[in-house]
């Protein structure tokens, strides 16, 4: 059986989905392992692209916890709890830049004096 990540990759990828990257933050989060997220060019392909990772979900027997954004196009969320799928127009994606969010692990961020946080 496939799991939910390679049919959302798949969804994405067969509506032509922009600079997909599948992100594990299993040691960041405690409400999910994996963070997928893509570039739709338009309102209509962002939805397109959500809709078409329900869809192909659904077809494997995996129903979304959630859905959000579907009206607007800006920034669609589908969520299926261990695996959250974002859908971003590239204005969007880039202003909340979420894959350098997810991508800093506690133990290397640092305060502006260059110090260790955890050690004040």
């Amino acid at each position: 059986m496939t799991d939910i990540k390679t049919i959302a990759v798949n969804a994405l990828e067969d509506l032509k989905g922009k600079d997909i990257v599948s992100l594990d933050v299993s040691e960041l989060s405690d409400v999910m392992d994996t963070l997928i997220i893509c570039t739709g060019t338009s309102n209509r392909q962002v939805k397109s692209l959500a809709n078409n990772v329900v869809e192909d979900g659904k077809e494997a027997g995996f129903r979304p916890i959630g859905v959000e954004g579907m009206e607007q196009g800006e920034w669609v969320l589908v969520d299926y709890g261990d695996v959250v799928v974002h859908v971003m127009q590239a204005e969007t994606r880039g202003f909340y830049d979420l894959e350098k969010l997810w991508s800093m692990t506690p133990n290397t961020r640092e305060d502006a004096d260059g110090s260790d946080p955890h050690e004040h």
